[in-house]
């Protein structure tokens, strides 16, 4: 079973990256499972055809972990995909990253985290204990960063390398950085800078995903660009990632660089 998490910058595409990941791996046949990590609770939606469904965290402040069941937050999205939740307090109110240790130890429990591949979406702006939680337990052995060329996206993506780095050094951890997804803003040279980027964090440029007006019409259709426009060529540049990401065997120990050389690196690339 691989397992592998998606982090990045709030607002980069974790989540449509993340999505259309899955459903192109369940087009070959693959038992998905899909566990959004944010409280926005967004992360399955368009597997689930638009639908909110019910977070981890909903049950556990109405009913508490006891009476939670696998069905009350296991839901079957597209191409038999399993979808879940954790969720989080409501705004202002209590620590989201609690939420996520809640959860897995929830699923653990009930025998759910089993399948060929897990999908993490993981929100990649802060990485406290509780968003940590996937890399630091041993959940999420393949770590990949989805950042575009803007200097704050690659600046988020350097942080969650120092944070995988610190992490590898104990015996028992075996979460490695898998890549990096270039999730395209349209920038002049942004796929030349993402891949100079990657070297420097001493991994690779896994895929490209260039920016498609149909990827936010799918969306409004509430689907996937795989269920929505199947045989786009931005569909074909999904199923190429779900490829590079079930065939990947090659994980590194990245080397973060410092903020000096990360503004002079975006600058070269203008």
């Amino acid at each position: 079973m691989k397992q592998i998490a998606l982090y990045g910058k709030g607002g980069i595409g974790k989540s449509t990256t993340s999505a259309n990941l899955s459903a192109a791996l369940a087009e070959k046949g693959l038992d998905i499972l899909q566990i959004g990590c944010d409280p926005k609770r967004d992360s399955t939606r368009m597997l689930m055809q638009g639908r909110f469904i019910p977070t981890v965290m909903d049950f556990v402040r109405t009913g508490g972990e006891t009476e939670i069941h696998l069905e009350d937050i296991m839901f079957t999205g597209y191409r038999g995909v399993r979808c879940v939740e954790a969720g989080g307090p409501e705004p202002g109110v209590g620590c989201a990253g609690r939420g996520i240790i809640a959860t897995f130890q929830i699923l653990e429990r009930l025998g759910a985290l089993k399948g060929d591949i897990i999908v993490y979406d993981v929100l990649g702006d802060v990485v406290c204990g509780g968003f940590a939680m996937p890399m630091r337990e041993g959940y999420a052995q393949e770590v990949y960063l989805v950042t575009s060329g803007e200097l704050m996206s690659l600046y988020a993506a350097n942080n969650i390398c120092k944070a995988i780095k610190r992490l590898s050094v104990r015996a028992k951890n075996q979460c490695r950085l898998a890549g990096v997804i270039c999730n395209a803003k349209n920038m002049e040279r942004e796929e030349e800078l993402v891949r100079e980027f990657s070297k420097r964090i001493n991994s690779r440029l896994i895929r490209f995903i260039p920016r498609d007006r149909i990827v936010q019409l799918s969306e409004l259709h509430k689907k996937t660009v795989i269920e929505y426009a199947p045989e786009s060529p931005q569909a074909e540049v999904y199923r190429c990632l779900a490829d590079d990401v079930s065939s990947n065997e090659r994980f590194t120990i990245p080397t973060p660089i410092e903020i000096d050389e990360l503004e002079s690196l975006a600058f070269d690339h203008i």
